[in-house]
């Protein structure tokens, strides 16, 4: 456990000095060889970074990033907020409710919680400014919308879940659509419960010719997502060979609504390469820290530890949410996960946590680290997009996270809110 504690504590106090996480990653993992004896083997240190990435499973990742930036090139955001705005808009507090069904639409292209911000963000917030909403409230709900993206599938956080606890993808994707729905319904509810005391705007009704046009040029949003989890789920693709559907399927649009021109296929083809590399190059250093913990036999170490200490089902979950959500104020989702899975799986399986379960509670506890400062990429995104200071978000912000710690706790609780699509769909394990 020495090992362990001297690798994790190095890694995060790289992050707290400001090291690139990668190279905080790498350092920490080569000093936790040296320590070990192994400085002889640097060679293994090129070997398992290209290991780490090579892995076929991955190669989902890359294309669905560029899927989710070919959709914001083709301006189908604007077609899905038309859409939204069509449907609820007249409700009292119609925009607020449009910026969640919004987001979880668009969650169904994307798979990122970034593409939702940068993609649906301005436009968001640009319309309720407009109406009347605080600015503040109209940034900070659209920043807690996106945690939808990353449960909702296609999920690129789901994708490096199953990879590292060798799980089914098309299991983990069925998964997520539960839970996704539920964080949109307690943000609806939220809103529904707030808008009794603070005065929001309604939007004027739309006629049903209106009503046509947007549902028209909405449906190749609402057709996205079957046709990528369909291919998956019925064994017409892979989770690989579905994300080129998802790329292929997006430049169609853009060619049906003349919306793609060659340097918005440019852009998002350069943005998804640097976004792919970075994420690649997490995983591949992660390999390091990885082979050292499993040569070390740190999990099995950390298991046991764990198990004298919690000998409950519940307190162990309770310790992990606790954990995961302290973690991810200070850390990225997916090396929180490459570094923190290999420890925590083992005891999961020791309390007979299902995977699946396990995969949705570690993702929703770590996205609240999006939202929530010092780190908050999220934050920092909109701020930038829309004009509102940092501080002034990061208050906004606080209580509109008791909609997903709630359900956090709901889905921790009863594995039923997970598993019974997977397993009505694909059959019980």
């Amino acid at each position: 456990m020495i090992l362990g504690t001297l690798v994790i504590g190095g890694f995060v106090l790289l992050m707290l000095l400001g090291v690139p996480v990668t190279m905080a990653i790498g350092a920490s993992a080569i000093a936790g060889l040296y320590y070990a004896g192994f400085g002889e083997m640097a060679l293994v240190v090129p070997q398992q970074i290209l290991d780490g990435a090579a892995k076929p499973a991955l190669l989902a990742i890359p294309f669905f990033i560029l899927a989710g930036n070919l959709m914001n090139a083709v301006g189908l955001t604007d077609r899905i907020f038309n859409f939204c705005l069509a449907v609820v808009g007249h409700f009292r507090a119609g925009l607020a409710y449009v910026n969640v069904i919004a987001s979880l639409l668009f969650a169904g292209v994307s798979g990122a919680a970034t593409a939702d911000i940068a993609g649906l963000g301005q436009l968001e917030v640009r319309a309720m400014r407009a109406r009347g909403y605080k600015p503040e409230f109209a940034a900070a709900l659209t920043v807690a919308t996106s945690l939808v993206g990353p449960i909702v599938p296609p999920s690129i956080s789901l994708i490096v879940y199953a990879w590292l606890a060798n799980e089914s993808v098309a299991r983990l994707f069925l998964a997520g659509i539960v839970p996704g729905i539920l964080v949109a319904l307690s943000f609806i509810l939220y809103i529904r419960v707030v808008s009794t005391w603070t005065p929001m705007p309604r939007e004027p009704r739309a006629t049903f010719r209106q009503f046509g046009t947007a549902a028209l040029e909405g449906i190749p949003a609402l057709v996205a997502p079957g046709i990528i989890l369909g291919a998956i789920i019925f064994g017409f693709a892979t989770a690989t060979e579905a994300g080129v559907i998802a790329c292929g399927y997006s430049i169609l649009i853009g060619l049906c609504y003349r919306s793609l021109s060659w340097k918005a296929a440019w852009d998002a083809l350069a943005e998804s390469a640097v976004l792919s590399a970075l994420i690649m190059m997490i995983i591949g250093f992660s390999q390091i820290m990885g082979w050292l913990f499993a040569f070390e036999q740190v999990p099995q170490a950390f298991a046991s530890g764990i198990l004298e200490t919690i000998n409950q089902r519940w307190i162990f979950m309770s310790f992990t949410i606790v954990l995961l959500v302290l973690i991810g104020c200070f850390m990225e989702a997916s090396p929180a996960k490459i570094i923190l899975l290999p420890l925590l799986l083992p005891v999961a399986d020791a309390f007979g946590i299902d995977r699946v379960q396990f995969g949705m509670v570690i993702t929703l506890a770590l996205l609240l680290g999006i939202a929530t400062p010092p780190l908050g990429v999220g934050l920092y995104l909109m701020s930038a997009v829309s004009g509102v200071r940092f501080e002034k978000l990061a208050v906004a912000i606080l209580p509109l996270m008791i909609p997903p710690i709630i359900v956090l706790i709901l889905i921790a609780a009863f594995p039923q809110i997970t598993l019974w699509l997977p397993d009505l769909v694909m059959g019980p394990r």
